[in-house]
């Protein structure tokens, strides 16, 4: 676990008071006791996206969205932590999810709201670990902005495997599955899967249902499904953009899910007042174009942050 702060540096307009502050001038490493705010934590690890044969480059992810936040403009009414970052340099992966999930539900536990930086989306069954063990008596709902349902069955966890771990959690233990995947490719995501998803009783909607025309119809569908819950995880797949917005993801979307469509679906969960946790993974750098993609994933953090509203 490592907390380096020398990232947060950039500009500072020290002659327009306080009003004009922003992100690196409010960050603050993360001890316990802190007054409850947001908890920045990174999960720097693409080993599921090795073993998923994707395109590696996401254990950058962390530092490099931490960047992109740095030069913001500052809007927040909390305070703001760096938890530091999970390291999986021993390609452990399930020791990895573990101490993830420890430092989550520590974070839960001194009243701090999670945002944890991926990584590729394997960070989410680290994510649901902290959630589930610091809040088991509430059924915790899914939401899910991604290309891909990540249901894979595999002997192995992967990136493509992190929901279907979380069910096979839920079944064991006896919690509810609630599972709502935005932005599924057909082309990207096999008959199998489709079958997999209609036996889990997830709910979908697919890239090709969610323009600003039809907005408000999903925008509908998704508050229902919070409204049945007690609590929603937000966990965000870069790759549910179009490539041309986010071409620093393992696979870029041929098509997409426009992101105005997107940042006003997560503004509207964001103030529901029903957000325990979230992440945005599987950002890799490698493959970004004049910072657009850091730029990208930085924009939906400030926004989860900026609408805010805890429960």
């Amino acid at each position: 676990m490592t907390i380096d702060m020398s990232v947060w540096n950039g500009r500072v307009d020290a002659d327009e008071g306080e009003l004009a502050r922003r992100w690196h001038q409010l960050a603050q490493p993360f001890t316990p006791g802190l007054p409850a705010g947001v908890g920045l934590l990174g999960f720097a690890c693409d080993e599921g996206v090795r073993r998923n044969q994707g395109r590696l480059g996401a254990a950058a992810g962390p530092l490099i969205i931490r960047k992109a936040l740095a030069n913001l403009a500052w809007h927040q009414q909390q305070p703001l932590w760096d938890a530091g970052d999970i390291h999986c340099h021993d390609g452990d992966l399930d020791a990895a999810q573990r101490r993830l999930g420890e430092q989550v539900q520590q974070l839960l536990a001194q009243g701090q709201f999670p945002l944890v930086l991926g990584g590729g989306h394997e960070t989410a069954y680290g994510t649901w670990r902290g959630l589930a063990a610091a809040q088991p008596d509430k059924v915790i709902g899914i939401i899910n902005f991604d290309a891909h349902f990540d249901i894979r069955a595999a002997d192995v966890a992967t990136s493509g495997t992190p929901f279907a771990q979380i069910a096979s959690d839920c079944a064991a233990s006896g919690r509810p599955f609630h599972y709502l995947c935005l932005g599924v490719a057909e082309p990207s995501n096999t008959q199998a899967l489709f079958e997999r998803a209609r036996s889990l009783e997830v709910q979908w909607i697919l890239d090709s249902d969610m323009t600003l025309d039809t907005l408000p119809n999903v925008r509908r569908d998704v508050m229902a499904f919070v409204d049945q819950v007690d609590l929603v995880y937000l966990t965000i797949d870069l790759d549910v953009l179009p490539a041309s917005v986010m071409p620093a993801v393992s696979a870029p979307a041929a098509m997409g899910v426009a992101l105005p469509v997107v940042e006003a679906l997560v503004k509207r969960i964001a103030a529901s007042g029903k957000l325990a946790a979230a992440d945005l993974v599987e950002l890799n750098p490698q493959f970004d174009i004049d910072s657009h993609g850091a730029k990208t994933a930085a924009r939906l953090a400030w926004s989860i942050t900026r609408h805010l509203k805890k429960p």
